[in-house]
């Protein structure tokens, strides 16, 4: 089931006390939720605390130049892999003041699916600056907007765990 704007601001707004309460900084690496995560922690009054930025990377090109993806780890596993959002979580946390990452890349679909990589597709990474990155792969059911709200839902949720 898809969260609600009200769920994921109570998420988001949770996050938020987290944050400030360990002195944490967030800074968020987007593919398919298209800086979805960061419109929901800036709905947030306050957020200016501990929100550092986002950086939504779609193509390829944007990967590398924005979060220092290596071109052989996209030709070799491709934008939706492990290989790919850990080297992004990794890369914004290097391009940026923040204290705590999240980076999202997955098919939210209509299209684009394939066998191997279905539609609904999503890895998620999570860093502490000066930790060892997680990375997990979901597969959301729903419509584009349902599995990017889940997204969304669960790269929150996987930060608060991250700070309990």
């Amino acid at each position: 089931m898809s969260p609600t704007d009200t769920e994921l601001h109570t998420l988001a707004d949770t996050l938020g006390e987290r944050c400030k309460r360990q002195g944490m900084s967030l800074v968020t690496a987007e593919s398919c939720t298209g800086g979805w995560i960061a419109k929901a922690v800036t709905e947030v009054p306050g957020s200016s605390a501990w929100f550092e930025c986002g950086m939504v990377a779609y193509s390829y090109e944007a990967k590398q130049a924005l979060l220092g993806v290596r071109p052989e780890t996209l030709i070799k596993c491709g934008a939706v892999s492990e290989e790919t959002v850990l080297e992004m979580v990794a890369g914004a946390l290097v391009h940026s003041g923040a204290t705590l990452g999240v980076a999202v890349t997955g098919i939210a679909g209509p299209s684009g699916g394939t066998p191997d990589k279905p539609v609904g597709t999503v890895w998620i990474a999570w860093k502490r600056r000066g930790g060892y990155p997680r990375a997990e792969c979901h597969h959301f059911d729903g419509d584009r907007e349902s599995v990017r709200r889940q997204t969304v839902a669960k790269a929150l949720d996987g930060l608060m765990n991250l700070l309990s």
